[in-house]
């Protein structure tokens, strides 16, 4: 599975960049494929593994606050691998790029 999502504690009035790099420290500690981009990190591998690193990167992105939004889009796909790179290397090749 590859899924995106975006995680913010609410009700914060600062800056959301240090709760948001706790999430991504999460993440990229997992050593789970995994991207990040301005508006969601993207992460790669079994369903189990990734909900896991979702559920944790929650979490640390919420300590001190007592609410958390949490947008997720995932794609489910049963025996496809590297997701993270091929979907945009179809698209390039499409472009002519690759």
């Amino acid at each position: 599975m590859i899924l995106a999502f975006s995680v913010a504690p609410e009700g914060n009035s600062e800056s959301l960049a240090p709760a948001v790099a706790r999430a991504v420290r999460v993440v990229r500690e997992s050593g789970l494929p995994n991207e990040t981009s301005a508006m969601f990190t993207t992460v790669e591998g079994e369903w189990d593994e990734v909900m896991d690193v979702v559920r944790r990167a929650t979490e640390a992105a919420g300590q001190g606050t007592s609410r958390v939004s949490l947008s997720i889009k995932a794609d489910i796909r049963e025996g496809v691998s590297d997701a993270l790179h091929g979907k945009v290397d179809a698209i390039e090749r499409e472009l002519g790029n690759r």
